[in-house]
């Protein structure tokens, strides 16, 4: 029997498979808002037959996006459009939703990736990006604003009001970015956080943010939903963020009543040096799940079934991610379900594509 189709429990919140669809930005809104490409990308991610679909890194505040075209949960406008792409997916998909929520800090304020990514200027329609400390990403950029006491304690509100919009949505799950170099993640790091207050200097201090931040997002969403938090194990910078420091992270996240742990890497520092490979990723999530003991989810060039398979069955992770390989296969959990010997929810619509000799591939219930 196939390990990675088994259901799970995130808290309370039930899950049909172990595979995520991890949150992936498309760089596609207009002010915020959600707009017809949310609704094809997501609905058609959501019939993938996947255990969960997470929605892209979406904006707390204006200036929390990474770029013009981010996505945005932070008035009754950017609330309304995304009901949209919402109502239309849940019609027609039994999936759980489930919506990251973050500020890029001083990675905000960028073009798009294809068109170059890079730090726009005022001119150009950037703004003030806001971090820890007054150190930007790359030398020959605008340094961002220290973030002061005030601007932390409405940070924290605007979490709070971005969660209880998501769950007037419909979303079943939140899950905070604390990692790939954002905001919460440069509080955590010690090369991007040189506060000398209570949010900076010690592990407890550079954890404070993030934790506070979960603290108040966890009392703001009902409980029979989960709260998880993606995070960036490794800076791949010495001196920075690594293994321990995330162990420790893990343990006062289970000890608040974290549902799950999502596992990344790097993101910080461009002088990061990330070992590119499969699995690559993997060894930190096998770490945390085997030192924490909380639900983990595995990501980073995972590709094939038997790999994913492997991962759950062996007790490396509990789930795995998808995101590159979902947008080049977006029929990857059928594929696999037919590799594995499982079975896969599917609309009815498509039932009649199950291939001769998979008689029952899909789930008709």
């Amino acid at each position: 029997m196939s390990q990675l189709f088994t259901p799970i429990m995130l808290g309370q919140l039930p899950l049909p498979n172990r595979i995520i669809i991890a949150p992936m930005c498309q760089y596609s809104a207009d002010n915020g808002k959600a707009t017809a490409w949310h609704t094809m990308h997501l609905g058609h991610l959501s019939l993938s037959g996947a255990g969960l679909l997470i929605v892209e890194a979406t904006a707390v505040s204006p200036e929390g996006r990474i770029s013009p075209g981010d996505l945005g949960l932070w008035d009754d406008a950017t609330e309304q459009a995304l009901a949209e792409v919402v109502q239309a997916v849940k019609k027609h998909a039994t999936m759980p939703l489930g919506i990251q929520l973050g500020h890029a800090g001083r990675k905000a304020s960028c073009a798009i990736p294809w068109e170059g990514g890079g730090q726009l200027s005022y001119e150009e329609g950037g703004w003030q990006t806001l971090s820890a400390s007054s150190l930007p990403f790359n030398p020959h950029e605008q340094a961002p604003q220290a973030m002061s006491l005030a601007q932390i304690e409405q940070l924290k509100a605007q979490f709070v009001a971005a969660a209880q919009r998501a769950d007037r949505l419909g979303f079943e799950l939140i899950e905070l970015h604390g990692a790939h170099g954002y905001l919460l993640h440069q509080f955590l790091s010690p090369l991007s956080n040189q506060r000398d207050d209570h949010y900076g200097g010690s592990l407890p201090n550079r954890m404070r943010l993030l934790l506070e931040v979960f603290n108040a997002v966890r009392a703001a969403f009902p409980v029979q939903k989960a709260v998880g938090v993606r995070i960036s194990a490794s800076d791949w910078v010495a001196g920075g963020w690594d293994e321990q420091q995330s162990v420790e992270l893990a343990t006062a996240l289970k000890a608040l009543g974290c549902d799950y742990i999502h596992i990344s890497s790097g993101g910080l520092s461009p002088q990061q040096q990330i070992p590119l490979g499969p699995n690559y990723q993997v060894p930190f999530a096998e770490t945390i799940k085997r030192k924490v003991g909380m639900p983990t989810i595995a990501v980073g060039l995972i590709t094939e079934p038997e790999q994913a398979e492997a991962i759950v069955a062996t007790g490396q992770a509990d789930m795995v991610a998808l995101a590159r390989g979902i947008l080049y296969n977006p029929r990857w959990p059928w594929h696999a379900a037919a590799k594995l010997g499982a079975k896969v929810q599917a609309p009815p619509q498509y039932w009649r594509s199950e291939p001769h000799g998979l008689k029952d591939l899909f789930k008709h219930d």
